[in-house]
């Protein structure tokens, strides 16, 4: 028997080391493929560690190159469960939801503050809650200032008269500057324009100050009992116009760049289950609340049979379309911290890893900004083994 040289012995010995290497590489990939997905991930990135650390030893420079494609044969993306999506222009709209409370609306509230000394003689509604129609009587006052006022005014009024049958025109002027200054006195007391025209006709002084509501509306409060003794500054009577309400909800700040004036908004409660009520957007706060970091939006709501009531709580949900966009499954995104990657095929199961820039996400899409074209695919599951393979392969040299 020949002897063989030590350069032929270490060539064998090399080689089956080398054959050991791979087959105890096939059979950790058998092992990925045998457990659940969570294990084959970690699996997929010991073999990455494994391969690597292999060719250096051994001087292989190709795994490190700049390669920015590499490849998985099919019949091993089958096994690992890669699946695909086709990049396309889809609608892009987004639903937002918020919680809110119903309140009245300040512009259509009316508050009687007495503005006059006097007493309550007589109340025409006597609780809070009651509903109201306009012009209707919501209590009596009588008061000696106001009686004397009127008189004045009555006697001022003879005075112009008697000044205009004398043909005497100075004394008619000087009369209507005093009226014009008794008549805004009576309009300061809350007696209206027509209660002034009617003094002025009838020429007698009403015993007692009746206060009208001045639309239809609702008794929020009663701050005055019937005999009671009034002062200036006491609160009479509070009417809210319930017809349309406001309701305040709060959105999240990444959300109010899809906020705007006008835009229409459905609002819902638990009391009526299945109805909606239709407002829009009229004042979106610009002041955010430090804690929850979000905005007040006021919404304002038609309101005809007063179902929504001051403090209820009510649901909002706004529908916002932004168009058409170019947008990408959820899952094909490989997020790294500060970029995200994808997966593009490139056919015969060559895959391209691809940095790529996201808008807003859509449900279960994200809008892209660059990165990927319409039309081309990209894998949707499975991307971590993937990414493990293209770190062997050397594919993501910046990683």
């Amino acid at each position: 028997m020949k002897a063989m040289s030590p350069m032929k012995l270490s060539s064998r010995a090399g080689g089956a080391a080398r054959s050991l290497w791979q087959a105890g590489r096939v059979t950790l990939l058998g092992a990925a493929l045998m457990v659940g997905p969570g294990s084959s991930q970690k699996i997929a990135s010991a073999e990455a560690s494994e391969t690597l650390s292999h060719d250096e030893q051994h001087g292989d420079t190709g795994a490190q190159s700049a390669r920015q494609e590499f490849t998985v044969p099919i019949a091993r993306q089958q096994r690992i469960g890669v699946t695909y999506a086709t990049i396309e222009k889809m609608s892009l709209r987004t639903t937002i939801r918020s919680a809110g409370t119903v309140a009245y609306d300040k512009r259509r509230h009316w508050a009687y503050v007495a503005r006059v000394e006097g007493y309550a003689k007589e109340l025409f509604v006597f609780s809070r809650g009651e509903l109201v129609e306009k012009g209707q009587p919501l209590l009596s006052i009588i008061s000696p200032d106001l009686i004397a006022t009127q008189n004045e005014f009555i006697g001022l009024v003879r005075a112009r008269d008697d000044a205009r049958a004398r043909g005497d025109n100075a004394g008619v002027g000087s009369t209507e500057r005093l009226l014009a200054a008794a008549r805004q006195r009576l309009l300061f007391w809350n007696i209206g324009e027509g209660e002034i025209v009617q003094l002025e006709q009838s020429r007698k002084a009403q015993e007692a100050l009746t206060l009208r509501s001045p639309f239809r509306g609702v008794v929020q409060e009663l701050g005055v009992e019937q005999g009671h003794k009034i002062a200036v500054g006491d609160r009479l009577v509070d009417i809210a116009d319930l017809s349309v309400v406001s309701v305040w909800a709060h959105f999240y700040q990444d959300e109010l760049p899809l906020l705007k004036r006008g835009l229409p908004i459905n609002i819902s409660t638990s009391a009526y289950p299945g109805e909606t009520f239709h407002g829009k957007i009229t004042v979106i706060d610009p002041f955010l609340d430090s804690a929850m970091r979000t905005s007040s939006v006021r919404i304002d709501v038609e309101n005809p049979e007063i179902k929504l009531q001051p403090d209820m709580y009510v649901d909002a949900e706004l529908t916002a379309d932004l168009g058409e966009g170019v947008a990408l499954p959820v899952g094909a995104v490989l997020p790294t911290g500060k970029r995200n990657v994808i997966f593009v095929d490139k056919g015969q199961g060559r895959l391209e890893p691809r940095f790529v820039e996201l808008g807003r996400k859509f449900g279960d899409y994200y809008e892209v900004k660059s990165g990927v074209n319409e039309t081309e695919r990209v894998v949707t599951s499975a991307n971590f083994l993937i990414d493990a393979e293209a770190k062997v392969q050397g594919a993501l040299k910046s990683w």
